[in-house]
């Protein structure tokens, strides 16, 4: 495999843009957004230009403590192989607690939440790991992921913990320059020290992205313009490792094709030319989309890790042969975990050793985060209801926690509401109901279906 480039995180509504702007070389998906057997025309027409496309896993929660799913992990490999895709790649984190390990009901935190770094965690995490690695067709990759919240009683720095990983398993990582950013402000963690002792060999590819403060919390929004420090912090990864790919997100508050051309020519620059690659272009004309530097050619293997800086590629490193976890590891872990998930989304007293203020700012973020991918899948709801619609959301996530993906999630909301005889305008109501029964068979209706249900409730009203 050679090496990535730089990319961009493809989106459907930057799709055509992404499509315009010069030098990417890549980009990624999020893989939970798309279907291998109909890929989106943007992506295709990107394949046949020869740009790679990677897919990014959200969902595997490889941190938590049941073993993978292997439906998860077979849609995953599928992508993969539909897409042509090099690797794919995941998160080091836990989405989803309870089950049949705690018997207590399924939470799903709709969110990516930081792993323990303790041995129960690691050893977990490890044999999670190998089990991906056995089940899908590519290379893994994993990412670091931004936290606002720490668990008391860690035994490892995130470096150390990463480095053990990745000794244990050979699995490759993908840094995230701006999560580093994000747990410096929100935890106090030295970005030079992770970096210093990650082991910069087995880096796949890196993230760079956006984010904001507010009362003294770093949001990882990639919603926002890449900031200096975060630069920074690239800046300085470049200078001890030439990273196989560097990629820019970009999920909200989309911003023109030009601004987005200059965040590429800008992480290029730093990350591209602290590695000791040449710009290229640097002169254009005024009007014209800034020219991203060309990437280094030099064959790299993905799957080897990254080429430390003026030295040679390096082969796979050997792998330590790794024990299952001890008994009562992934026990201990799944109660943990639940503790800590039933504080954030359902309200249960906070785990003692955690920081009560945090939680509550993570527990509001959950909820609005929720209330908005909502909005997203079922974006009818907001239009219904109308400045009514996050107020209710909210309060209906208060008391009922996620136990299944966003799209259940609005289901169960619109039922939420029917059953409480809400909205009280009966227009409103009859138009939630609708929506409701035109979704809320175990199979969607199709086109058909839906313009016959369409004349009847024509027809009823009349």
């Amino acid at each position: 495999m050679t090496e990535l480039g730089i990319g961009i995180g493809w989106r459907p509504e930057i799709a055509e843009a992404v499509e315009a702007l010069p030098g990417v070389d890549w980009v990624e998906v999020v893989a939970e957004n798309i279907c291998a057997d109909h890929l989106p025309d943007s992506l295709t027409r990107l394949r046949e230009r020869g740009v790679t496309v990677v897919p990014h896993g959200v969902s595997l929660g490889l941190g938590g403590a049941d073993r993978p799913d292997p439906a998860r992990l077979a849609a995953l490999g599928e992508k993969a192989v539909a897409l042509g895709a090099p690797l794919v790649t995941e998160h080091i984190a836990f989405v989803r607690a309870g089950g049949p390990l705690t018997a207590t009901p399924l939470l799903e935190a709709g969110h990516l939440l930081p792993v323990p770094r303790t041995r129960d965690a690691l050893d977990v995490l490890c044999e999670n790991v190998r089990i991906a690695q056995d089940a899908l067709p590519v290379p893994l990759a994993l990412e670091n992921i931004a936290a606002l919240i720490a668990w008391p009683g860690e035994e490892m720095t995130e470096g150390q913990f990463l480095a053990e990983l990745v000794e244990r398993t050979g699995v490759r990582l993908l840094i995230d320059v701006a999560n580093l950013h994000t747990n410096h402000v929100n935890r106090g963690e030295d970005p030079a020290r992770a970096l210093s002792e990650l082991p910069v060999e087995a880096i796949a590819y890196v993230h760079v992205a956006g984010g904001v403060e507010r009362d003294g919390v770093w949001h990882d929004t990639h919603a926002h313009p890449v900031p200096k420090p975060v630069l920074d912090i690239l800046a300085d990864l470049a200078s001890r490792v030439s990273p196989p790919g560097v990629l820019l997100e970009r999920d909200d508050d989309f911003p023109p094709t030009e601004e987005l051309a200059r965040e590429l020519a800008a992480i290029s620059a730093v990350g591209v030319r602290a590695a000791g690659a040449e710009l290229v272009g640097a002169a254009h004309q005024h009007g014209a989309l800034p020219q991203v530097p060309a990437p280094r050619r030099a064959p790299l293997l993905i799957g080897a890790g990254a080429r430390v800086s003026g030295g040679p590629m390096p082969g796979a490193a050997p792998v330590v042969e790794d024990p299952a976890p001890a008994d009562g590891a992934r026990q201990r872990l799944a109660v943990s975990q639940a503790s800590l998930l039933s504080a954030l989304v359902a309200g249960t007293p906070v785990p003692e050793g955690f920081d009560t203020r945090r939680i509550a700012v993570q527990s509001r973020a959950l909820a609005a985060k929720r209330a908005g991918v909502v909005a997203k899948v079922a974006p009818e709801l907001p239009e219904i209801l109308g400045k009514g619609y996050r107020p209710a959301f909210l309060a209906y996530a208060r008391s009922r926690p996620m136990t299944g993906g966003y799209r259940r999630d609005a289901l169960d909301f619109v039922e939420h509401l029917l059953l409480a005889g809400r909205p009280e305008d009966p227009a409103a109501r009859q138009r939630l109901t609708e929506w409701w029964q035109d979704r809320s068979g175990s199979r969607p209706p199709g086109r058909a279906a839906r313009l016959v249900r369409a004349a009847r409730h024509v027809l009823v009203r009349r």
